[in-house]
């Protein structure tokens, strides 16, 4: 049996493995070095090696919240499972919070250096329920005053507000936009880019109905209207009472909400 092995061979079976770097070594010395064996050698003795996982989906997990006492900062986070009976798992739930406390705590604000900085406790908790897990994103918000809303665990919203601050109007916001899913504070926000190709779609389309050109700008109004109606929180007709607008509510109430964070399990954004 060798007492000494190459960093190198230490690295490549834990890159194969994602087994901790100790005992990625301790079984590269028991096979004499051999990474094949090493690895045979692990799964015989019951440890699981994420070679056998890590290429398994994981379409299940929780999304989490956590925002400072202030209200002034806030973070988001979705973390990866393969069923849901592990996301309710206690282990998992507190990887999670531990992962945002420290997130939080060390003003961590890219995912890299997120995942490096768990990457061990990760392994463990892979070792320990059996299921892979990843770390998939995370966001951190700032603001003057900051609320959230989480549904059912699969969709979470963080929301920074100013003005009049009235936490159950905000509050209701954060759930409009769990459900309806807008993609844009104002109108103001939109690029112009994404305006002209729309408006140009839009008249396309018009176009076809062979009208004279004051009916198609008409048209073409209207669908533009309809269209920002549909990615724009505040030109959204309000979930708590369809016969408003966000817009107008927030105009009531003198509250402005000056960024907002969707996520939900699984989606592409």
């Amino acid at each position: 049996m060798i007492d000494h092995v190459n960093s190198d061979l230490i690295r490549e079976l834990r890159k194969r493995t994602s087994v901790s770097i100790i005992k990625c070594k301790q079984a590269l010395i028991d096979s004499n070095g051999d990474i094949e064996l090493a690895i045979d050698n692990m799964r015989k003795s019951g440890l699981q090696t994420d070679f056998i996982q890590s290429n398994r989906l994981t379409p299940s997990g929780l999304i989490a919240i956590k925002i400072e006492p202030n209200k002034q900062k806030g973070l988001m986070i979705e973390i990866n499972c393969e069923t849901d009976f592990v996301s309710r798992n206690s282990m998992f739930r507190e990887f999670i919070n531990t992962v945002m406390v420290t997130a939080l705590n060390e003003s961590i604000n890219n995912i890299n250096a997120l995942k490096t900085r768990f990457e061990e406790q990760r392994l463990f908790l892979m070792n320990k329920i059996g299921e892979n897990i990843k770390i998939r994103r995370f966001f951190v918000l700032i603001g003057n005053f900051l609320s959230s809303y989480i549904h059912r665990s699969r969709i979470g919203v963080l929301v920074s507000a100013s003005g009049k601050i009235n936490e159950d109007i905000i509050k209701h916001v954060a759930m409009h936009i769990a459900a309806r899913n807008p993609k844009y504070v104002g109108v103001s926000n939109i690029s112009e880019d994404i305006m002209i190709r729309e408006r140009h779609i839009q008249m396309d389309i018009a176009k076809k109905f062979k009208k004279d050109p004051e009916i198609l700008e008409k048209i073409v109004e209207g669908r533009m209207e309809k269209f920002m109606s549909e990615i724009v929180l505040e030109k959204q007709d309000f979930v708590m009472d369809i016969n408003r607008t966000v817009g107008s509510i927030l105009d009531e109430y003198c509250i402005k909400i000056n960024n907002f964070v969707r996520f939900e399990i699984g989606d592409n954004n």
